[in-house]
């Protein structure tokens, strides 16, 4: 009975884990609506060039790009390892 009761928790942990992943793939998803075609190749070719100088993460990355009125503001946030850290 031990084994069904930790199979049981287990496929919760997993199921409550995929659920989770789903929500922040919806929510990226949903923030790049309207964006630029260009948006996803400015990414990669920031992060190529970040890479140059300090190695990063895929998902170290975050540009949005926010537009009022005439103006558009491209906001370009990278995470950066700590020195020491490597790169």
């Amino acid at each position: 009975m031990k084994l069904l009761d930790f199979l049981k928790r287990e496929r919760k942990k997993s199921a409550s884990v995929a659920k989770e992943r789903l929500q922040i793939i919806v929510a990226h998803q949903r923030s790049q609506r309207g964006q630029p075609d260009y948006m996803p190749m400015l990414e990669r070719e920031l992060l190529e060039v970040i890479r140059r100088y300090v190695q990063v993460d895929d998902d170290a990355i975050n540009i949005s790009l926010d537009s009022e009125d005439n103006c558009s503001v491209l906001e370009l946030n990278v995470t950066l390892p700590r020195a020491g850290d490597g790169g």
